[in-house]
């Protein structure tokens, strides 16, 4: 049986990866099967292990539980939210940003997708953008600058935090 923090091989088919964060438990299987051997399935199995202990991170509060559907990821701003569609039966993974334009409270919503199909990196590059969307905006306060939430339309099709010419404060 191979161990690694986090990842165990219950059985000769695959690697279990089990992280619990105030209660609350998320885990994936990886199949020798699916990944095409028993090595690859344990990289992918530790790969997304990585991306998610930065996701899940959460908040530094002890004493108040957030609302079911809603976890806070530690950063003034930004949240992550569990959406159920009811017309379609589905539950949507989301991060979303709350900001201030023209003295009224906004938020920018970054959908992952469907909680049973979406993956670590997809999650991540969501946190990631969500992440940069808030800290341009407290850039542009900060520095007396007009905020243009524009440039995150197309946020899906590219990797806006590896663009060095956005305005950034880590």
């Amino acid at each position: 049986m191979t161990k690694v923090k986090h990842i165990t091989e219950p059985d000769a088919f695959g690697f279990q990866v089990r992280i619990v964060r105030r209660g609350k438990e998320t885990s994936r299987y990886f199949s020798h099967k699916l990944w095409g051997n028993k090595t690859k399935s344990l990289k992918a199995a530790i790969a997304w292990r990585d991306q998610m202990l930065v996701v899940l991170k959460g908040s530094k509060t002890r004493f108040l539980k957030p609302p079911k559907n809603k976890v806070s990821t530690g950063i003034t701003g930004v949240s992550r939210t569990v959406k159920f569609d009811h017309r379609k039966n589905k539950s949507y993974l989301c991060y979303t940003v709350f900001w201030v334009k023209a003295s009224k409270s906004r938020n920018k919503t970054f959908q992952v997708g469907n909680i049973e199909s979406i993956t670590a990196d997809d999650e991540l590059h969501a946190f990631r953008t969500a992440r940069l969307f808030r800290s341009c905006y407290e850039f542009a306060i900060d520095n007396d600058l007009q905020f243009d939430d524009s440039q995150f339309v197309s946020w899906k099709k590219q990797r806006l935090y590896d663009d060095e010419t956005l305005t950034i404060v880590y």
